[in-house]
């Protein structure tokens, strides 16, 4: 009779393993934009140029540079690294970063739009796994949907190219689609060809509450991405697709969280430090205002989250209007309004973006946390109103069937 096979090794958490046991490192995780550059160009985009920019190109960090980069953060204690772009495959030098990465013993995550994986690099990711599963996005489901949403006619063959590739060397991955014009009536088929794919629990998530250009460079592209944004009550409808379940999440994260912030601004800074295409750090990769950016090449990333960082952390809110309404809405946390939603739209890290305050104000009528009509920053009754029931199945919004069309002023794209 032969013996089991003795395992060495077992999987626990950092938590249980007690890995920090001296407290928390200065950098857990880190997120690295390794260019804007992007092969296609997709109408939503708040991100990317023209992947023949050259100038974009010659400003970008060199591989020692990001090497360095990567050191540094292993040295504060970073255990994992995400590379997004624009598509950071588009990068000659990217095979030689992931390596770099994955010598320092950090989990990668990859962004990518799929279109650019070679037969080289699906065997690479075998061969020497990311630790973390890639992230493709897929902008439709066939040859004229793909094209409307990327600009690019091949965009589809190539994509679909990339993700067999990755099916095929075992690869694991997920898939998040867009919810565009061109998209929106495709999201049954979506939804059932993302399903068949190996490793994807659920459904696909969805980006459609989208951001203007983070470095504010191109006002005609945000006249456009603001046409494709979906209305507050269509977005209520969309995430109807994700059953009850979704509604009671929502309940249960706002009765968390819920109450006034006040002027504070960064609740959200933690462990994570973000360095975009040219070695600067930030806080956030959408967020590009010059008080919360930090120039690496003319400092340290110990210094970024041991002392800059916490400097941010401290700017409060002076605009009135803020204090009025964001700095007294116990739906805070609920609300995509954030330092960075207020760069892109206003230039300001405190001006109220009106479109994520529709967003919130529907989805808390569809939980009952609010009437319509009312204000979140006027009422006081709040911690009573969480602890009421949900509202009944009749009385929640269901995904309409339909074409994309305007009704009273608001887009409405098919969500059957």
């Amino acid at each position: 009779m032969s013996q089991a096979r003795k395992s060495f090794s077992r999987k626990v958490s950092a938590a249980r393993a007690e890995l920090w046991k001296g407290g928390r490192p200065p950098l857990t995780r880190l997120d690295i934009e390794l260019t804007e550059r992007c092969n296609i160009d997709c109408v939503h985009c708040s991100v990317n140029l023209p992947a023949g920019d050259e100038n974009a190109r010659r400003r970008e960090m060199t591989l020692p540079e990001i090497r360095d980069i990567l050191d540094a953060a292993a040295s504060l204690g970073c255990l994992a690294v995400r590379f997004t772009g624009g598509e950071p495959l588009l990068r000659d030098d990217f095979e030689e970063i992931y390596l770099a990465a994955r010598k320092r013993g950090l989990r990668v995550r990859i962004f990518t739009n799929a279109t650019l994986v070679t037969p080289r690099l699906a065997a690479l990711f075998k061969a020497i796994p990311p630790l973390e599963e890639m992230e493709v996005s897929v902008y439709g489901m066939t040859v004229e949907s793909a094209a409307a949403a990327t600009g690019n006619p091949g965009a589809f063959e190539a994509a679909r190219r990339g993700v067999d590739l990755l099916v095929g060397q075992r690869v694991p991955f997920i898939v998040k689609g867009a919810v565009l014009p061109s998209t929106a009536d495709e999201m049954d088929e979506f939804e059932g060809w993302a399903g068949k794919l190996p490793g994807l629990n659920g459904k696909p998530s969805y980006a459609a509450l989208f951001d203007l250009r983070s470095r504010r460079d191109d006002e005609a592209k945000n006249g456009r991405i603001r046409d494709l944004r979906v209305g507050p009550k269509d977005y209520v409808r969309l995430t109807s697709r994700w059953g009850e379940g979704y509604a009671a999440e929502l309940r249960a994260f706002a009765a968390r969280t819920a109450g006034p912030y006040g002027d504070r601004l960064f609740d959200c800074l933690s462990t994570t430090a973000n360095v975009d295409a040219y070695g600067r750090f930030q806080v956030c990769l959408s967020l590009r205002h010059p008080d919360t950016v930090y120039d690496l090449k003319a400092g340290s990333l110990s210094d970024a989250m041991t002392a800059f960082l916490p400097k941010v952390r401290e700017i409060r809110a002076a605009n009135p209007e803020y204090l009025e309404r964001c700095g007294r809405c116990f739906l805070k946390q609920l609300c995509p309004q954030c330092p960075a939603k207020s760069w892109a739209e206003h230039g300001t890290l405190d001006t109220p973006v009106e479109y994520f305050c529709g967003i919130t104000h529907a989805q808390a009528i569809s939980i009952g946390l609010l009437s319509e009509g009312e204000t979140a920053w006027t009422v006081t009754d709040w911690p009573a109103r969480l602890t009421r029931p949900a509202l009944p199945k009749n009385d929640q919004p269901h995904a309409r069937a339909g074409g994309s069309r305007r009704r009273g002023g608001e887009k409405t794209w098919k969500t059957r």
